[in-house]
């Protein structure tokens, strides 16, 4: 019998206004029944995690960073069930699961860690002869501190259900600021799982409370102006359509992508392919920072494509529940649909495959696109599917500016073994993040992670993120 899941607010499980049935992408297998929240109850817990700032706020910073520690701890504990959750219920093949699992056991980790390196400043108000005292005060000075900004909204996108949210939360909860979180309408259950957890480690009741909802009640909680920020991960279209009805409130977005793939005539071809393969096909493309071009200098694009395409002619989709899965179906099927779709076209316009090309329900090949231009949709708009784009240049300045997109800059890839061509591109190369002998799939969560033009704005890292869900407050003695 599945389970059903209720909403977590306000400290404790509460009803939901309806339930709809949970079923895994892999198999159409029922995972649960989940509660979805009502506009009513939308706006109550926003009540509550705004009347909980106060308390919140004025947790001593020891007791934040031990219960962060806590729910780190939790987590470790459950490591298999919740990669099982998010196998399920994502389709992510169960091995980059565990790794999820782990990165998100480190990013609550580091989230503690982080609350005793949030200091203040001591600053000396004597410094100009002309400006005496007015107060009398034998030491003239000012104190600075970070303080938490208010209660955080967070929205993740579904390709990474628990560390996504865990780069929300944890460094919300580690600052001292209520977090509602709204989880992604197609992973809900393992955001469900971290509230047993956070509950479990004794958050404080208010400070914590999981929504998952429909469209119009997502939008009526960013409209709130009791959130003081919004944390979005998801498309470069929602994203910006979010920051726009929002009003006054911070904005943290991280969305889409393209990724590419520069490689220089003197790349490790060998090391090359292995690393294009996993970080183009890995769970069906669908990760912000997957490889989608690879743009090759002249000398090394014949040995290179045939390497990779013969690499990739032997990746099949299977289960994901299997240990030797690198990929299994797309999220939905409509997801697939327009993976086709993006392909179909583009060979009608000129394009060559080398590699998969077809379909079956949500489950997509691997597939390798040549003889592709700027303009093919499958070059200039996010894919987030199991395609990948190889293209010839004459040289690395223009494989650096074919990388160069005009819409997204989220994080890019490099293949040289010249650190005068690394220092280049990381010079020449609009994106957030530069890998260097790695594709752009690359992620360590105390890193600022962020993209450049329609990628995003601002940096999600735990320092960074803690740094936007704080602000300066200052006493002065003059």
């Amino acid at each position: 019998m599945t389970k059903k899941w209720q909403l977590y607010f306000d400290g404790r499980w509460q009803q939901p206004a309806e339930y709809i049935p949970l079923r895994s992408p892999i198999d159409g297998t029922w995972l649960a029944e989940i509660g979805l929240a009502s506009t009513e109850q939308a706006r109550e817990a926003t009540h509550i995690a705004a009347q909980a700032f106060d308390q919140v706020r004025r947790q001593p910073a020891y007791e934040r960073a031990r219960l962060v520690r806590r729910i780190a701890e939790a987590l470790d504990k459950r490591r298999e069930e919740l990669a099982q959750s998010i196998c399920l219920e994502a389709a992510k093949p169960i091995t980059a699961a565990r790794v999820e699992v782990h990165r998100a056991i480190q990013t609550f980790t580091l989230s503690a860690e982080e609350v005793n390196h949030q200091f203040g400043e001591m600053l000396p108000l004597d410094l100009l002869p002309d400006a005496p005292s007015t107060s009398g005060t034998p030491m003239r000075m000012a104190l600075a501190r970070r303080v938490p900004i208010g209660p955080v909204l967070a929205i993740p996108a579904f390709n990474f259900p628990l560390n996504l949210v865990a780069h929300k939360v944890a460094p919300a909860l580690a600052a001292g600021c209520p977090v509602v979180l709204k989880p992604a309408p197609q992973t809900p259950l393992t955001s469900l799982l971290l509230a047993e957890v956070i509950h479990e480690a004794g958050a404080p009741a208010g400070s914590f409370a999981v929504l998952p909802c429909n469209n119009e009640v997502a939008e009526g909680l960013v409209c709130d102006d009791r959130f003081a920020l919004l944390s979005f991960t998801g498309s470069v279209k929602v994203g910006w359509h979010l920051k726009r009805i929002c009003g006054n409130k911070r904005v943290l977005l991280e969305m889409g992508g393209n990724g590419a793939v520069v490689m220089a005539e003197d790349a490790d071809l060998e090391h090359a392919v292995r690393r294009c393969v996993f970080g183009g096909f890995v769970y069906a493309g669908q990760i912000c920072v997957g490889l989608q071009r690879i743009y090759i200098a002249d000398p090394v694009y014949e040995p290179f494509v045939e390497k990779f395409a013969g690499a990739v002619k032997q990746v099949k989709p299977t289960d994901p529940r299997s240990e030797q899965s690198l990929l299994g179906p797309m999220i939905t099927e409509a997801a697939a649909e327009r993976a086709e779709a993006l392909v179909q076209e583009a060979v009608g316009a000129g394009a060559e495959v080398l590699a998969g090309g077809r379909r079956e329900g949500a489950w997509m090949e691997p597939t390798i696109l040549a003889n592709v231009t700027p303009e093919m949709r499958v070059v200039c708009e996010e894919a987030f599917a199991p395609v990948v784009t190889v293209s010839r240049v004459p040289d690395w300045e223009a494989g650096l500016a074919e990388a160069n997109d005009p819409v997204y800059g989220l994080q890019a890839g490099i293949f040289t073994r010249d650190v005068n061509r690394v220092l280049h591109a990381f010079d020449q190369l609009q994106s957030g993040g530069i890998v260097v002998n790695d594709v752009p799939i690359f992620r360590a969560e105390h890193v600022p992670f962020g993209g450049m033009k329609q990628s995003g704005q601002g940096r999600e890292s735990v320092r960074h993120t803690m740094e936007a869900m704080t602000e300066w407050k200052t006493l002065m003695f003059p």
